[in-house]
């Protein structure tokens, strides 16, 4: 790159915990913020040494020397902030999930192709170092062909449940529920692993829905799920299942299951938590061996520790994909194709909870 890419950052919530200090430690020029809230993008601008802060992204679009935009805010304000972004010549990184509905996802992936930008998804656990060997494993043979992958995230309070107050992130219809914010990156893990996906059936529920409406004190209710099951077949064959919960105390955590006609894939989190590490873990064998045993996962697959914050190594390196694209003129996966198809059975899911049928994937 000719020049130090400048950009600008759109949400100071995630965009202030990772998206930040990534593109300062990947040698970015964070030239702007933007929040709806002034006060909040000017604390966030005095933290990072940031120039320019707005509480109107439109008028950060407007300055002459910047770049590229990346897009952390509330899921319904994608659209708008995409649009206008592409429009006006920039680059982007969006936040996932993507969009509210596979239509809006489809007019940004348009919006994207038209423009010739470099234009990417924040999936930024295809780079964490389990999943990226996993990838490598299926692809080299390991497991054969796929016959089924098996998916828990199931985590919880430890604490009596006490109504909140109501966010956007408690609206489906903007967006939220746990399905949309953390049940995405296994769908884009699952289709990056094994192909498209053809069909999809699942329900969603919401075992916790009281919040608190902070403008009357009243209890309503949130309609975003906090617990979802689905099934997906894969259009090369194969099938994948995912039970996950936000909702279920003392949860253990997460795990993938591969296994195949040859072998058998696993990458069990480390501890409670909701993400896969950024250095993963990884249990194989091939049939005829004696057991499971641990795989080593090659150190160019995790060049570094960042200690900050553990999603900030996969960001950082999803960072270094997006400068690959703008080099090159494209637009490396995780792109918006990847979160259009991830959109598409997102959507699928919530259908299929409300009808009780399984819905076909348009291919």
């Amino acid at each position: 790159m000719a020049h130090k890419l400048k950009i600008g950052v759109v949400g100071v919530g995630f965009g202030a915990q990772v998206h930040i200090p990534a593109f300062q430690s990947e040698g970015l020029d964070v030239i702007a913020v933007a929040a709806r809230r002034e006060e909040r993008a000017k604390e966030t601008a005095e933290k990072f040494d940031i120039p320019n802060f707005f509480s109107d992204y439109e008028l950060m679009l407007e300055l002459n020397d910047l770049d590229a935009v990346s897009i952390a805010t509330p899921v319904h304000l994608h659209l708008p902030i995409v649009l206008a972004a592409l429009k006006a010549g920039k680059h982007v990184i969006c936040e996932k999930p993507f969009s509210t509905d596979q239509a809006t996802a489809k007019e940004m992936l348009n919006a994207a192709n038209e423009s010739k930008k470099t234009a990417m998804i924040a999936h930024e656990f295809r780079f964490s170092s389990g999943r990226s060997r996993v990838k490598e494993l299926i692809d080299e043979g390991h497991i054969g062909e796929l016959q089924m992958a098996l998916v828990t995230l199931v985590t919880g309070p430890r604490r009596p449940i006490k109504p909140r107050p109501l966010t956007d992130r408690d609206v489906a219809e903007n967006g939220g529920g746990f399905l949309f914010g953390l049940g995405s990156h296994y769908i884009d893990a699952l289709r990056q692993w094994f192909g498209e996906i053809s069909s999809v059936s699942g329900t969603t529920r919401t075992h916790y829905p009281d919040r608190i409406n902070e403008e009357t004190g009243n209890i309503v209710q949130s309609n975003a799920d906090d617990t979802f099951q689905f099934r997906v077949e894969f259009a090369s064959g194969g099938w994948a299942t995912m039970v996950a919960s936000s909702a279920a105390p003392y949860g253990p955590g997460g795990r993938m299951e591969v296994y195949g006609t040859d072998g058998t894939l696993i990458t069990p989190h480390v501890g409670p938590g909701m993400n896969p590490p950024a250095h993963g873990k990884i249990l194989a064998a091939k049939l005829g061996q004696e057991s499971l045993n641990e795989e080593t996962i090659p150190d160019r697959l995790q060049p570094f520790e960042d200690d900050r914050d553990d999603r900030l190594m996969p960001f950082r390196l999803l960072t270094r994909e997006f400068l690959r694209g703008i080099d090159e003129g494209i637009s490396p996966a995780p792109n918006f194709y990847d979160g259009y198809r991830c959109q598409q059975i997102l959507d699928g899911i919530r259908e299929s909870s409300l009808t009780g049928n399984e819905v076909q994937i348009e291919l």
